[in-house]
């Protein structure tokens, strides 16, 4: 059997150019020109990145630059509510809203027992200290160490050193806390009367304190022997 050669259909156009040369050129060139691409957009993803720089430091540019910090004076103990007053009139006065800002005696709500009785009363967080937010300048340092009260800025040296953010946040959360903390009057070794519950009007002796729990054990005599009974620390009190 004979094999008959392979054989090639070639199209020819009017011209007698072959048409699968001129398919195989243009693909080269649209090959070409994609390559090209990648480049042009790398160009633009510079100039993009180059704009955002330049607008991110045109706008940080223009951020008002506040140099206002709290500093905490000193005055004396008992007097923190008088001095407030006092500041705050001279700031009003002397037109310093623009460099002090808030002045601030820190407290925090307490439950105490007295009298068998409950109550909640304020109590000054740090005694004979005050916070004062300001921008500190001659004039600032002169208004707040001049009013009435105040003996001087806590600082190193004659320079008043500021608080660091988070103290100033912690003591204001401590502030603004919903739940009063329970005043401890006692402490381990004391005796106490037990003012409610099944042990109501007994006398025992402070074994241990638990703060996070709020819970005290205290030692009963029971029928001749010590007994250890947990109370809250509401259900006790000093004799």
């Amino acid at each position: 059997m004979e094999i008959e050669p392979e054989t090639q259909v070639v199209t020819l156009d009017d011209e007698g150019i072959e048409l699968s040369a001129q398919l195989t050129d243009a693909s080269e060139e649209v090959v070409d020109v994609a390559a090209e691409v990648p480049a042009v957009a790398e160009d633009s993803a510079d100039g993009s990145e180059a704009q955002d720089e330049a607008t991110d430091t045109d706008s940080e540019a223009t951020e008002p630059q506040d140099s206002r910090e709290w500093y905490v004076i000193h005055c004396y103990s008992g007097y923190e509510s008088k001095v407030k007053h006092n500041l705050e009139q001279r700031i009003e006065s002397m037109g310093m809203q623009d460099e002090i800002f808030e002045v601030v005696v820190p407290t925090e709500d307490e439950i105490e027992v007295r009298d068998g009785k409950r109550r909640v009363v304020e109590r000054r967080v740090f005694p004979g200290y005050i916070l004062v937010q300001l921008i500190l300048t001659d004039d600032s340092w002169y208004v707040v160490r001049n009013t009435p009260g105040v003996t001087g800025f806590v600082g190193m040296g004659n320079e008043p050193t500021p608080l660091r953010p988070e103290e100033v946040a912690g003591i204001l959360k401590r502030m603004e806390a919903e739940a009063p903390k329970i005043r401890v009057t006692f402490k381990p070794g004391q005796k106490v009367r037990i003012n409610d519950g099944p042990f109501n009007e007994f006398i025992g002796v402070v074994d241990s304190i638990d703060m996070e729990r709020a819970k005290v054990r205290v030692l009963v005599s029971f029928f001749g022997r010590e007994t250890p009974v947990e109370l809250d620390f509401l259900q006790v009190e000093k004799t």
